[in-house]
Protein backbone atom coordinates (compact mmCIF):
# COMPACT_ATOMS: atom_id res chain seq x y z
CA UNK A 1 0.00 0.00 0.00
CA UNK A 2 2.88 2.24 0.72
CA UNK A 3 4.75 1.98 -2.18
CA UNK A 4 1.64 2.46 -4.39
CA UNK A 5 1.27 5.93 -1.93
CA UNK A 6 4.58 6.38 -2.74
CA UNK A 7 4.29 6.33 -6.47
CA UNK A 8 0.73 8.46 -6.52
CA UNK A 9 2.16 11.01 -4.50
CA UNK A 10 5.21 11.49 -6.84
CA UNK A 11 3.13 11.44 -9.96
CA UNK A 12 1.32 14.44 -8.65
CA UNK A 13 3.55 16.16 -6.76
CA UNK A 14 2.72 15.48 -3.93
CA UNK A 15 4.00 14.61 0.16
CA UNK A 16 3.09 11.27 1.35
CA UNK A 17 1.34 11.42 4.51
CA UNK A 18 0.03 8.93 7.34
CA UNK A 19 -2.80 9.74 9.67
CA UNK A 20 -2.70 6.86 12.51
CA UNK A 21 -4.41 6.81 16.30
CA UNK A 22 -3.48 6.64 19.82
CA UNK A 23 -5.08 5.32 21.43
CA UNK A 24 -5.96 2.31 18.92
CA UNK A 25 -10.06 3.10 18.86
CA UNK A 26 -10.39 -0.42 20.13
CA UNK A 27 -8.47 0.46 23.67
CA UNK A 28 -10.41 3.69 23.72
CA UNK A 29 -13.94 1.80 23.07
CA UNK A 30 -12.48 -1.30 25.18
CA UNK A 31 -9.60 -1.13 27.37
CA UNK A 32 -9.88 -4.41 28.58
CA UNK A 33 -10.94 -6.33 25.59
CA UNK A 34 -8.68 -4.60 23.22
CA UNK A 35 -6.11 -6.62 21.11
CA UNK A 36 -2.31 -6.69 22.26
CA UNK A 37 0.03 -3.99 20.45
CA UNK A 38 1.66 -4.98 17.73
CA UNK A 39 4.13 -1.68 17.68
CA UNK A 40 5.68 1.10 19.69
CA UNK A 41 4.75 4.32 18.61
CA UNK A 42 8.72 4.53 17.48
CA UNK A 43 9.22 1.73 15.94
CA UNK A 44 5.76 2.36 13.64
CA UNK A 45 6.98 5.79 12.44
CA UNK A 46 10.58 4.08 11.72
CA UNK A 47 8.87 1.78 9.60
CA UNK A 48 6.33 4.12 7.80
CA UNK A 49 9.80 6.45 7.32
CA UNK A 50 11.78 3.66 5.72
CA UNK A 51 9.19 3.16 3.39
CA UNK A 52 8.73 6.58 2.08
CA UNK A 53 6.22 8.32 3.79
CA UNK A 54 7.06 12.11 4.41
CA UNK A 55 4.76 12.94 6.87
CA UNK A 56 2.63 11.06 9.67
CA UNK A 57 -0.16 12.63 11.75
CA UNK A 58 -0.69 11.06 15.45
CA UNK A 59 -4.50 11.91 16.25
CA UNK A 60 -5.61 11.91 19.53
CA UNK A 61 -8.88 9.15 19.75
CA UNK A 62 -11.17 10.89 22.46
CA UNK A 63 -14.93 10.81 22.53
CA UNK A 64 -14.74 14.29 20.63
CA UNK A 65 -13.13 12.47 17.50
CA UNK A 66 -14.98 9.02 17.50
CA UNK A 67 -18.62 11.04 18.21
CA UNK A 68 -18.05 12.83 14.47
CA UNK A 69 -20.37 11.98 11.85
CA UNK A 70 -18.69 10.81 8.15
CA UNK A 71 -19.55 14.30 6.73
CA UNK A 72 -17.51 15.74 9.75
CA UNK A 73 -14.54 13.76 9.54
CA UNK A 74 -14.30 14.14 5.97
CA UNK A 75 -14.77 18.45 6.12
CA UNK A 76 -12.56 18.55 9.32
CA UNK A 77 -9.62 16.31 8.55
CA UNK A 78 -9.31 14.95 4.96
CA UNK A 79 -10.34 18.66 3.52
CA UNK A 80 -9.46 21.12 6.12
CA UNK A 81 -7.05 19.65 8.10
CA UNK A 82 -4.81 17.42 5.79
CA UNK A 83 -5.92 19.34 2.67
CA UNK A 84 -5.62 16.14 0.84
CA UNK A 85 -5.75 15.72 -2.68
CA UNK A 86 -5.55 11.43 -3.05
CA UNK A 87 -6.61 9.08 -0.60
CA UNK A 88 -6.47 5.37 -0.42
CA UNK A 89 -8.04 3.07 2.09
CA UNK A 90 -7.97 -0.81 2.40
CA UNK A 91 -11.12 -2.71 1.50
CA UNK A 92 -12.02 -3.00 5.02
CA UNK A 93 -11.97 0.88 5.72
CA UNK A 94 -14.32 2.76 7.83
CA UNK A 95 -14.27 5.99 9.15
CA UNK A 96 -17.26 8.34 11.71
CA UNK A 97 -19.28 7.38 14.12
CA UNK A 98 -20.55 3.83 14.74
CA UNK A 99 -18.11 3.28 11.70
CA UNK A 100 -21.04 4.54 9.00
CA UNK A 101 -18.64 5.85 6.64
CA UNK A 102 -17.52 3.44 3.87
CA UNK A 103 -15.63 3.49 0.64
CA UNK A 104 -18.69 4.93 -1.71
CA UNK A 105 -19.70 7.67 0.80
CA UNK A 106 -16.21 8.81 0.70
CA UNK A 107 -15.71 8.55 -3.31
CA UNK A 108 -18.76 10.76 -2.84
CA UNK A 109 -17.31 12.96 -0.36
CA UNK A 110 -13.92 13.21 -2.67
CA UNK A 111 -16.18 14.30 -5.84
CA UNK A 112 -18.01 17.37 -4.23
CA UNK A 113 -14.74 18.58 -2.11
CA UNK A 114 -11.63 18.02 -5.21
CA UNK A 115 -9.94 14.78 -3.96
CA UNK A 116 -9.46 11.50 -5.43
CA UNK A 117 -10.43 7.99 -3.48
CA UNK A 118 -9.09 4.82 -4.37
CA UNK A 119 -9.47 1.75 -2.60
CA UNK A 120 -6.98 -0.94 -2.77
CA UNK A 121 -8.16 -4.63 -2.54
CA UNK A 122 -6.54 -6.99 0.08
CA UNK A 123 -2.86 -7.69 -0.09
CA UNK A 124 -1.58 -11.80 -0.13
CA UNK A 125 1.26 -13.53 0.45
CA UNK A 126 2.03 -16.32 -2.45
CA UNK A 127 -0.18 -18.90 -1.40
CA UNK A 128 -3.12 -16.32 -1.47
CA UNK A 129 -3.16 -15.64 2.25
CA UNK A 130 -5.05 -12.07 3.60
CA UNK A 131 -1.79 -10.15 5.12
CA UNK A 132 -2.80 -8.33 7.83
CA UNK A 133 -2.30 -6.70 10.86
CA UNK A 134 -4.81 -9.57 12.52
CA UNK A 135 -2.58 -11.78 10.94
CA UNK A 136 0.62 -10.42 12.31
CA UNK A 137 -0.57 -9.96 15.90
CA UNK A 138 -2.12 -13.57 15.92
CA UNK A 139 1.78 -15.00 14.86
CA UNK A 140 3.20 -12.67 17.45
CA UNK A 141 1.11 -13.87 20.26
CA UNK A 142 1.42 -17.50 19.13
CA UNK A 143 5.07 -17.14 19.26
CA UNK A 144 5.39 -17.80 15.60
CA UNK A 145 8.30 -15.37 14.41
CA UNK A 146 8.61 -17.24 10.94
CA UNK A 147 4.64 -16.61 10.25
CA UNK A 148 5.62 -12.42 11.36
CA UNK A 149 8.56 -12.34 9.52
CA UNK A 150 6.93 -13.54 6.19
CA UNK A 151 3.94 -11.21 7.00
CA UNK A 152 6.53 -8.08 7.84
CA UNK A 153 9.08 -8.96 5.09
CA UNK A 154 11.49 -8.26 8.14
CA UNK A 155 12.68 -9.56 11.72
CA UNK A 156 10.11 -8.35 13.79
CA UNK A 157 11.58 -5.96 16.49
CA UNK A 158 11.33 -3.42 19.47
CA UNK A 159 13.35 -0.12 20.27
CA UNK A 160 13.97 1.66 23.08
CA UNK A 161 16.64 3.56 25.34
CA UNK A 162 18.49 1.42 27.45
CA UNK A 163 17.59 2.36 31.41
CA UNK A 164 18.85 2.02 34.81
CA UNK A 165 16.96 -1.36 36.81
CA UNK A 166 17.17 -3.51 39.74
CA UNK A 167 20.89 -4.75 38.86
CA UNK A 168 19.23 -8.30 39.47
CA UNK A 169 20.41 -9.94 36.30
CA UNK A 170 23.65 -8.85 37.14
CA UNK A 171 23.88 -10.46 40.52
CA UNK A 172 22.31 -13.16 38.83
CA UNK A 173 25.44 -13.48 36.71
CA UNK A 174 23.56 -12.43 33.33
CA UNK A 175 24.31 -8.63 33.56
CA UNK A 176 21.20 -7.13 31.03
CA UNK A 177 19.95 -3.99 28.84
CA UNK A 178 16.51 -3.05 30.23
CA UNK A 179 13.97 -1.34 27.94
CA UNK A 180 10.38 -0.38 29.06
CA UNK A 181 7.45 -1.32 26.90
CA UNK A 182 4.90 1.48 27.40
CA UNK A 183 2.07 -0.57 26.92
CA UNK A 184 0.45 -3.17 29.18
CA UNK A 185 -0.42 -5.93 26.62
CA UNK A 186 2.44 -6.25 23.85
CA UNK A 187 1.51 -9.14 21.07
CA UNK A 188 4.93 -10.85 21.78
CA UNK A 189 6.03 -12.48 24.99
CA UNK A 190 8.48 -15.08 26.82
CA UNK A 191 12.05 -15.44 26.20
CA UNK A 192 13.85 -14.55 22.44
CA UNK A 193 16.95 -15.24 20.95
CA UNK A 194 17.90 -12.38 19.20
CA UNK A 195 20.20 -9.75 17.76
CA UNK A 196 20.68 -6.45 19.04
CA UNK A 197 21.67 -2.64 16.87
CA UNK A 198 23.19 0.01 18.72
CA UNK A 199 24.87 -0.97 21.06
CA UNK A 200 28.45 -1.31 18.82
CA UNK A 201 29.09 -0.61 15.28
CA UNK A 202 28.23 -4.81 14.36
CA UNK A 203 24.86 -6.07 15.46
CA UNK A 204 25.36 -7.79 19.09
CA UNK A 205 23.73 -11.69 19.35
CA UNK A 206 21.96 -12.23 22.78
CA UNK A 207 19.15 -13.78 24.47
CA UNK A 208 15.88 -11.97 26.03
CA UNK A 209 12.58 -11.81 28.19
CA UNK A 210 10.23 -9.99 27.15
CA UNK A 211 6.98 -10.14 29.96
CA UNK A 212 6.39 -8.96 33.42
CA UNK A 213 8.84 -10.88 35.51
CA UNK A 214 6.96 -12.99 37.47
CA UNK A 215 9.81 -14.39 39.98
CA UNK A 216 10.97 -11.36 40.85
CA UNK A 217 8.02 -8.57 39.90
CA UNK A 218 4.58 -8.62 41.14
CA UNK A 219 3.73 -5.05 39.64
CA UNK A 220 2.60 -5.47 36.17
CA UNK A 221 5.01 -3.42 34.52
CA UNK A 222 6.06 -4.62 31.36
CA UNK A 223 10.42 -5.05 30.44
CA UNK A 224 11.97 -5.90 27.99
CA UNK A 225 15.49 -7.29 29.15
CA UNK A 226 18.63 -8.44 26.75
CA UNK A 227 21.44 -10.37 27.75
CA UNK A 228 24.41 -9.91 25.29
CA UNK A 229 26.61 -12.88 24.80
CA UNK A 230 29.99 -12.01 25.09
CA UNK A 231 30.06 -8.25 25.63
CA UNK A 232 29.95 -5.94 28.40
CA UNK A 233 30.22 -2.75 29.09
CA UNK A 234 27.79 0.48 29.59
CA UNK A 235 24.91 0.82 27.31
CA UNK A 236 22.62 3.36 29.29
CA UNK A 237 21.06 5.91 27.38
CA UNK A 238 21.51 4.12 24.17
CA UNK A 239 18.84 4.13 21.43
CA UNK A 240 18.85 0.09 20.51
CA UNK A 241 17.00 -1.68 18.43
CA UNK A 242 16.10 -5.46 19.33
CA UNK A 243 15.38 -7.83 16.25
CA UNK A 244 13.26 -11.09 17.87
CA UNK A 245 14.75 -14.27 15.84
CA UNK A 246 13.29 -17.43 17.42
CA UNK A 247 10.85 -18.34 20.87
CA UNK A 248 12.41 -20.47 23.13
CA UNK A 249 9.79 -20.64 25.51
CA UNK A 250 7.33 -19.09 27.51
CA UNK A 251 7.54 -16.62 30.62
CA UNK A 252 7.75 -18.88 33.68
CA UNK A 253 7.11 -18.16 37.33
CA UNK A 254 10.16 -20.05 39.63
CA UNK A 255 10.16 -20.73 42.95
CA UNK A 256 13.34 -18.96 43.84
CA UNK A 257 16.17 -17.06 42.24
CA UNK A 258 18.69 -20.30 41.94
CA UNK A 259 16.06 -22.15 40.18
CA UNK A 260 15.87 -19.09 37.76
CA UNK A 261 19.33 -18.78 37.27
CA UNK A 262 19.71 -22.32 36.36
CA UNK A 263 16.73 -21.39 33.44
CA UNK A 264 18.29 -17.91 32.00
CA UNK A 265 22.03 -20.13 32.13
CA UNK A 266 19.58 -22.71 29.54
CA UNK A 267 18.36 -20.01 27.86
CA UNK A 268 21.66 -18.77 27.18
CA UNK A 269 22.66 -22.21 25.65
CA UNK A 270 19.89 -22.65 24.04
CA UNK A 271 20.74 -19.28 22.22
CA UNK A 272 24.25 -20.24 21.16
CA UNK A 273 22.93 -23.21 19.51
CA UNK A 274 20.61 -21.58 17.64
CA UNK A 275 23.99 -18.91 16.21
CA UNK A 276 26.20 -22.24 15.74
CA UNK A 277 23.44 -23.98 13.78
CA UNK A 278 23.12 -20.46 11.79
CA UNK A 279 26.82 -20.49 11.43
CA UNK A 280 27.08 -16.75 13.32
CA UNK A 281 28.78 -14.92 16.02
CA UNK A 282 27.35 -15.73 19.34
CA UNK A 283 28.25 -19.60 18.71
CA UNK A 284 31.34 -19.80 21.03
CA UNK A 285 31.84 -21.47 24.79
CA UNK A 286 29.88 -20.87 27.27
CA UNK A 287 31.83 -19.82 30.40
CA UNK A 288 30.41 -19.69 33.91
CA UNK A 289 27.28 -17.92 34.59
CA UNK A 290 29.56 -15.51 36.62
CA UNK A 291 31.78 -14.78 33.15
CA UNK A 292 29.82 -12.64 31.69
CA UNK A 293 28.97 -15.46 28.75
CA UNK A 294 30.02 -13.60 29.60
CA UNK A 295 26.91 -12.08 25.46
CA UNK A 296 2.22 7.55 6.57
CA UNK A 297 -0.24 13.78 -1.48
CA UNK A 298 -0.90 14.08 2.10
CA UNK A 299 -2.51 10.71 0.71
CA UNK A 300 -3.94 8.12 3.07
CA UNK A 301 -5.59 7.92 5.54
CA UNK A 302 -5.77 4.44 6.41
CA UNK A 303 -5.42 3.33 9.95
CA UNK A 304 -1.73 1.69 10.93
CA UNK A 305 -2.19 -0.81 13.66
Amino acid sequence: MLAHVRAAADARGLPVCVMTFEPHPREFFNPAGAPPRIAMLRDKLEALRMNGVDRVVVEHFNQRFASQSPDAFVERIIVNGLHARWVIIGDDFRYGARRAGDFSSLKAAGERFGFEVEQMQTVADPSGARISSSGVRAALVAGDLDAARAALGRDYLISGHVTHGLKLGRDLGFPTLNLPIAHKRPALSGIFVVRVHGVEAEPLPGVASLGLRPTVDDSGRVLLEVHLLDWHGDAYGKLVRVEFLKKLRDEAKFVDLETLSAAIARDVTNARAWFAALGAPGAVAEGAPGSRSTGFSTSATDRIR
